[in-house]
């Protein structure tokens, strides 16, 4: 039986595992491993899909802003997303989205972005950036990085960049 949970000490081995398995590398793995030592962090939004007791998917949503002329505006940063290859579409990455979702706004957070494909995060209601005149920090294709109001209107009058914490330059 499949549960969402908020990520514990004990499931950090096995998080880095799926971040493995899913991505082919080490990338996200040492990713979610900075951001836990940093400031950006927050256990709350670090959930992870455990089936029959072993961990099979897993989404973090840590601290950024947009830095923008009329200032600084908070937002999370969905990344990463992963889930073992073999429960790959089974739909435990949407539910960990949208269970992720729920906690972001729970918690009062109002913006999200990701990096993505386009065809899978819109059906949480993300879209592209540049709509809002938003851009990421580094080159990418318009229609990948996207935004979410997870409070409507809350992206009424924000223009600016996205900027990452340092925890994404050291991977």
């Amino acid at each position: 039986m499949l549960g969402i949970r908020g990520e514990r000490g004990e499931y950090w081995a096995a998080i880095s595992d799926v971040n493995r398995q899913a991505f082919g590398g080490e990338g996200e793995a040492r990713l979610v491993e900075k951001i836990r030592e940093s400031a950006s962090f927050n256990p709350e939004l670090s959930l992870v899909a455990v089936n029959d007791g072993e961990v099979v998917g897993y989404v973090l949503f840590s601290d950024i802003i947009i830095e923008g002329r009329s200032g600084d505006v908070p937002a999370l940063a969905l990344a990463p997303l992963a889930v073992s290859p073999e429960f790959q579409n089974q739909g435990i990455g949407s539910e960990l989205v949208r269970r992720g979702l729920r906690e972001c706004r729970r918690l009062g957070h109002k913006i999200a972005a990701v990096l993505g494909h386009p065809n899978y995060y819109t059906r949480f209601g993300f879209f592209p950036a540049i709509e809002k005149g938003i851009s990421a920090p580094f080159p990418v294709p318009d229609e990948a990085f996207m935004m979410l109001e997870l409070v409507p209107g809350a992206l009424d009058g924000v223009t600016g960049t996205v900027i990452y914490p340092p925890a994404f330059d050291e991977v």
